[in-house]
């Protein structure tokens, strides 16, 4: 089959397109609020791109790329503790395949729906192209939550939820990794059940253990990715993150090792958070109290205001739901690594943000700043990096495992981390480059998203129309 494309009108105004474009895809998607805000923050920057590339509009790309190429839906049935039956929604989202099988993690979460799970593949898509390795984009996950459930209860949703997942995916057609509510004992039970029902020992899931396939650096990735990336917009800045104060939010593996390797370059990460509220600690989270929170969260599972109970000097916030915005950004810092979830940061945070000094903004979470706070950030000339860009090294340390697994061979540590810091330095030089290409000079947020869509819309093209 031919592929004939048909020129866009001549008199057609970009921007009256764009604008067409974004109300048709919310008339066909308007239930889904994550999803929506996921793509006009994408397409709104495409417009340079689209208006250089014209083929890109008679090729009906952005109409393409919004619509995943397959949504599964499936029933989870389970027994708890006490042998009642439950139920849950199982989802799997592969949304784009033009450079490789779909990659991204499965959530379990009670907040999952469709929405979340299109935004976060959507991104994925776009993140996966960045890092230079040959993945696609998809998302994937229930409304289960792990929570307060037995090992027991964990293991037989997640032998349930593969005995369909099993179906749809493969090391070369879609490999899920981790998220919110899947750690390495969830991927540990559903890479069980995947060898069992296929009789066959895949690298089929990342995150696995160091011991059956996994790969250095995985849980450290993402954290270490997203300060690799703020370095790397300091320092084409000529600036440094040595004695930088840092305000990281989150308490999980992302934020952990976030502060982490703050510490490693010499700044100062002052709090953490976690549903219940934030510690601030001025004096700094140094390796021994970072070791100490390490063992709360990921051993005892406790709350992080026991934090102020073992450290002098710290403060401890509880959440207010009522509240318009978040206290954690009030504080006075250089530096902010959101590192808990989806829209954390709003417009009024942002702008505190500004107000408090901080000068840069790395996203270690999916999406965690609206629209709003976006647009404070760019106006108040911070340095920003988009979720897309800052916190690829998790899906790329993913696909270095994909590569160790293929080669049937294990990096050390070490080389796992120059590979990793080496994918960060080529997504910043992507973004950098097209941002100025196109106009924007230092604009991460349109140089993250036109280097990843045109990486994409290449692909699409030579492969016709499928």
């Amino acid at each position: 089959m031919v592929f004939r494309t048909v020129k866009p009108k001549a008199t057609a105004d970009m921007s009256d397109y764009i604008q067409d474009f974004l109300s048709s895809v919310e008339n066909r998607n308007s239930h889904e609020p994550e999803f929506l805000q996921a793509v006009r923050e994408v397409v709104s920057s495409l417009a340079p791109i689209m208006e250089r590339h014209p083929e890109y509009r008679s090729a009906r790309m952005l109409e393409r790329m919004v619509e995943p190429e397959r949504v599964i839906m499936f029933r989870v049935p389970w027994m708890d503790d006490k042998a009642e039956v439950r139920v849950q929604r199982g989802y799997r989202v592969e949304f784009n395949s033009a450079i490789g099988p779909y990659k991204g993690g499965l959530r379990f979460h009670p907040s999952v729906n469709l929405s979340i799970l299109k935004f976060l593949g959507f991104e994925q898509v776009y993140k996966n192209s960045l890092t230079t390795l040959p993945m696609g984009g998809g998302k994937g996950g229930s409304d289960f939550d792990p929570k307060g459930r037995s090992d027991n209860e964990v293991m037989r949703f997640c032998q349930s939820f593969m005995t369909e997942l099993q179906r749809h995916i493969g090391p070369d057609t879609d490999v899920p990794a981790g998220d919110i509510g899947v750690g390495g004992r969830e991927i540990g039970f559903l890479f069980g059940q995947y060898k069992r029902l296929r009789n066959e020992y895949a690298g089929v899931l990342t995150g696995k253990g160091l011991n059956w396939g996994g790969s250095l650096i995985r849980p450290e990735a993402t954290g270490y990715g997203s300060v690799y990336f703020a370095v790397e917009m300091l320092e084409h800045n000529n600036k440094s993150l040595e004695g930088q104060t840092c305000l990281v939010s989150g308490s999980g593996n992302v934020a952990q090792y976030t502060v982490e390797k703050i510490n490693q370059f010499g700044g100062k990460a002052i709090t953490l958070s976690d549903s219940g509220g934030f510690i601030h600690d001025p004096a700094g989270i140094d390796a021994d109290k970072l070791a100490w929170v390490m063992d709360l969260k990921n051993g005892r599972r406790g709350r992080i205001e026991e934090y102020v109970e073992e450290f002098s000097g710290a403060t401890f916030t509880a959440s207010d739901p009522a509240l318009d915005h978040n206290p954690l950004w009030t504080v006075a810092a250089d530096c902010a690594f959101p590192s808990a979830t989806q829209n954390e940061i709003n417009g009024q945070d942002a702008q505190a943000l500004v107000k408090g000094g901080v000068g840069l903004v790395s996203e270690g979470a999916n999406m965690p700043t609206t629209r709003e706070g976006v647009e404070v950030f760019l106006a108040g000339g911070v340095l920003y990096g988009p979720g897309k860009a800052a916190n690829a090294g998790g899906v790329a340390v993913s696909g270095l495992e994909m590569s160790q697994n293929s080669m049937r061979l294990a990096w050390t540590r070490e080389e796992v981390d120059e590979r990793l810091r080496g994918i960060m330095h080529s997504i910043h030089q992507s973004c950098a480059e097209a941002a100025d290409t196109y106009g924007t000079p230092g604009n991460y947020v349109n140089g993250a998203n036109i280097a990843g869509f045109r990486k994409i819309a290449d692909a699409m093209i030579d492969q016709g129309l499928v």
